[in-house]
């Protein structure tokens, strides 16, 4: 089964030890060296319905990820999810 980048952003990511949903991934990390793709990026969660900001982005190595699904995608994921500040760029 082939998917597009466009295609992963419609599908919602979830813990299968918790069944915590992690929503949407938003972003890739690509390996440019292997050629692969490296990490899914999800964003983290709004703080105080959005006014705060969001909290920060969780990493999602591809090595966890399970399983690819027509609308869903599961990830394993022991411990702490791995999290990252979100850099700003400006072009």
């Amino acid at each position: 089964m082939m998917s597009y980048y466009s295609e992963l952003r419609c599908k919602e990511i979830i813990d299968i030890h918790t069944g915590y949903r992690l929503g949407y991934a938003c972003d890739l990390e690509l390996d440019d060296r292997e050629g692969c793709v490296a990490a899914l990026i999800t964003p983290g969660r709004p703080r105080f319905f959005g006014l705060f900001g969001r909290e920060e982005d969780y990493i999602l190595p591809w090595k966890n990820i399970v399983r690819v699904g027509s609308d869903i995608i599961l990830v394993e994921m022991k411990g702490e999810f791995p999290r990252r500040k979100r850099e700003s760029r400006w072009f």
